[in-house]
C-alpha cells in the first residue's frame, strides 16, 4: 500500500518525464530554465510572499475562459474594477478529466467563433508559453483552480509556466468531485503535484498550496473539512512544500464560521511542521444561492461580516449571479466590491460574540477524534491511515460521489443554525460529542414540532437558496402545526 514518504528525486525525474509525453506542450517544460522564469517576476507576482505578508483579508474570485487574450482580459478587469488582490485561472472540465483533445477542440472552437465553448482555461493546451504570456500580462499572483484528480500534467505545465500557487488535494479533489477514481491512486498522483511544488521551494520558488475547504459545499461539519485540511497538510509537508493555505467552506452561523476558522488556523500551526508557513482561506457560500440577486448579495454580505469578524488570510468571493451560472464579469467584479466594502467598514470595530470560544473547543475536539483515528488505522503513516479511515467510515463526507467514502453521514441544522451530525454511522466521535450534537438536534426538533428525519436534512439543503438559514416547515415558522 502506498505510504507518506517523500518521493525520491530520480522518480520524480522519471515520473514527469512520462507525463510529459501525453501531451506535445508536455515537451516545453524545463525546470531549471522555469526556475529562471520564476526568479525573474517581480514580488507584485509572488503569490506566497503576498498572501502571507497580508496585514488584511485577501480577496480572490473565481474566473476562467478558453481564449488566452480573453482570460488576460477578464482577470485585468477583476484586478482593477473589483480590486482582487489576488486572482485565479479555472480550468475547463475536460482539463480536470485529463481530456486534452476535447479540450483542445474547445479551444480552436473558441478561437474561431469568439465564443466560451469551454467552462474554464486550457491551460495544458496553452502550454508554457501561454501561462507565461497571461503571468507576465496581469499584475497580481495568479492561481491555478481546477478540480482535478490527475493533476500532474497541468501542475508540471502551469508551475512551468509561472503559476505559484495550486489548489486541491488528494482527498478534497477525489471525494467531492469523482466516482472513478480511487483514493490511492489520488494520493499518489498528488504526492508528485506535492513534490514538484516541494522541488521548486527547494531551488527558491515558493509554491504555495491550497487544500480544497469547502469539500461538497453541502452542510459540511466543519470538524470533517478541518479533518481532511490537516491531512492534506501533512501530506504535502512530507513532499517539501513549505506554503500551505488550509481552506473552510461558510456554512451561514455566524459563531461557528468564525470559530471553525480560528480552530482551523490553530489545528494547522499545531499538526503541521513548524517549517511550514500556515494561511487560511475562507470560501463564501457554496451551496444553493437565492435567484433574486439583490437576496443574493445578502448571502455575500453575510460572508463579508463572518470574514472581517474571523480574519482568515484569504476570502473566495461570490457573485450575486450565482444562480445563473457563470457570472458575468460585472457580477464578478462587483461581488469582490461587496465583500470589500463589508470588510473594510467591519474591520474598524471590535465585534465580541458571545459562544465562540466554546463553539471553537467543540470543533478541535471533533476534529482530534478524526485525526487521532486516521492515525491509528495507518499506525501513524497518513496516508494508509486516511485510505482505511475512509474504507471504515471512520472518516466520511456527507453527500460525496465517491465510491471511497461511504457518504453515510448525514448532517443538519440545529436551532441556530448550526451544522450537526444527524446520523454519524461509523464516523470517529467520542461519546460525549455524540450527545451534544443528538441534544441539540432534539431542541430543534421540539422548536418545529416534528420528528428528526431526512426531510430535516433535505429543508436544510435549500434553506438558504429559499431565503432562510435554517429549513423549517411551514415556510420558517418555529412552530409546525
Amino acid at each position: 500500500m502506498i505510504r507518506d514518504e517523500r518521493i525520491p528525486a530520480e522518480e520524480l525525474r522519471r515520473i514527469d518525464a512520462a507525463l510529459r509525453e501525453n501531451w506535445p506542450t508536455g515537451e516545453a517544460v524545463d525546470f531549471d530554465e522555469a526556475v529562471e522564469f520564476h526568479e525573474s517576476l517581480p514580488s507584485v507576482k509572488r503569490f506566497a510572499d503576498v498572501l502571507e505578508s497580508a496585514t488584511r483579508p485577501l480577496l480572490q474570485p473565481r474566473a476562467g475562459v478558453p481564449r488566452l487574450e480573453d482570460q488576460i482580459a477578464l482577470l485585468e478587469y477583476l484586478h482593477s474594477e473589483g480590486e482582487a488582490d489576488l486572482l485565479p485561472t479555472t480550468i475547463d472540465s475536460y482539463t480536470r478529466d485529463n481530456e486534452y483533445g476535447k479540450a483542445q477542440e474547445g479551444l480552436e472552437a473558441a478561437r474561431e467563433s469568439g465564443e466560451d465553448t469551454l467552462n474554464g482555461f486550457p491551460a495544458v493546451n496553452h502550454g508554457v508559453d501561454g501561462c507565461r504570456e497571461l503571468i507576465e500580462a496581469v499584475d497580481a499572483p495568479i492561481e491555478v483552480r481546477h478540480g482535478t484528480p490527475d493533476a500532474r500534467l497541468l501542475a508540471a505545465i502551469t508551475f512551468a509556466g509561472g503559476f505559484q500557487s495550486f489548489e486541491g488535494g488528494p482527498i478534497s479533489y477525489n471525494i467531492p468531485y469523482t466516482k472513478r477514481h480511487d483514493l490511492a491512486t489520488t494520493i499518489e498522483h498528488w504526492q508528485f503535484v506535492d513534490r514538484l511544488a516541494g522541488a521548486y521551494t527547494e531551488r527558491g520558488v515558493r509554491i504555495n498550496r491550497e487544500p480544497f475547504g469547502p469539500l461538497t459545499g453541502t452542510l459540511v461539519p466543519p470538524s470533517i473539512a478541518i479533518a481532511v485540511m490537516v491531512l492534506e497538510g501533512l501530506l504535502a509537508a512530507t513532499q517539501g512544500v513549505r506554503s500551505l493555505t488550509l481552506g473552510y467552506g461558510q456554512v451561514g452561523n455566524v459563531v461557528q464560521d468564525v470559530a471553525a476558522l480560528r480552530a482551523l488556523r490553530s489545528l494547522g500551526e499545531e499538526y503541521l511542521p513548524n517549517e511550514v508557513c500556515v494561511t487560511t482561506v475562507f470560501h463564501e457560500w457554496m451551496g444553493g444561492f437565492p435567484p433574486d440577486e439583490a437576496r443574493a448579495n445578502g448571502v455575500i454580505g453575510l460572508g463579508g461580516m463572518t470574514a472581517a469578524i474571523a480574519r482568515p488570510d484569504k476570502v473566495i468571493t461570490k457573485s450575486p449571479q450565482e444562480f445563473q451560472g457563470v457570472p458575468t464579469k460585472e457580477a464578478n467584479a462587483a461581488g469582490l466590491r461587496t465583500t470589500r466594502q463589508i470588510i473594510d467598514m467591519a474591520l474598524e470595530q471590535d465585534i465580541d460574540i458571545d459562544g465562540i470560544d466554546e463553539e471553537q473547543d467543540l470543533i478541535e475536539r471533533e476534529t482530534r477524534c478524526l485525526l487521532e483515528a486516521v492515525l491509528e488505522h495507518g499506525d501513524g503513516d497518513v496516508a494508509r491511515g486516511t485510505i482505511r479511515a475512509f474504507d471504515s467510515g471512520a472518516l466520511d463526507v456527507p453527500f460525496a460521489p465517491s465510491d471511497s467514502a461511504r457518504g453515510a453521514v448525514l448532517p443538519a441544522r440545529d436551532d441556530d443554525g448550526r451544522v450537526r451530525i444527524l446520523e454519524f454511522a461509523a464516523l470517529a466521535m467520542s461519546d460525549e460529542v455524540k450527545e451534544i450534537h443528538a441534544a441539540r438536534l432534539t431542541q430543534r426538533a421540539e422548536t418545529e414540532g416534528r420528528e428528526q428525519s431526512f426531510r430535516m436534512v433535505a429543508d436544510d439543503v435549500d434553506a438558504i437558496s429559499d431565503g432562510r438559514l435554517i429549513g423549517r416547515p411551514n415556510g420558517g415558522d418555529t412552530r409546525a402545526d
